[in-house]
């Protein structure tokens, strides 16, 4: 990463910093659920180790026909 990116990342931080502090009031918890061996379950329940895995998961939309993309 060069001095650039880093640059618009930490504008882009700072940003969404601010946005998110002026609509805090607005702002509502929201719970995210994974597929384990076969049942849903919350990811705020994982042990440290899980929540390391599935911040590292491949997320992929699946398109009208069927085909999955990255």
């Amino acid at each position: 990463m060069n001095i650039t990116s880093q640059k618009i990342c930490i504008m882009k931080t700072q940003e969404q910093f601010e946005i998110l502090s002026r609509h805090s009031e607005k702002r509502t918890k929201c719970l995210v659920y994974t597929r384990v061996m076969g049942y849903h379950r919350p990811v705020e329940s994982f042990n440290t180790g899980k929540k390391g895995e599935h911040q590292q998961r491949k997320h992929f939309t699946e398109n009208e026909n069927g085909n999955a993309g990255l």
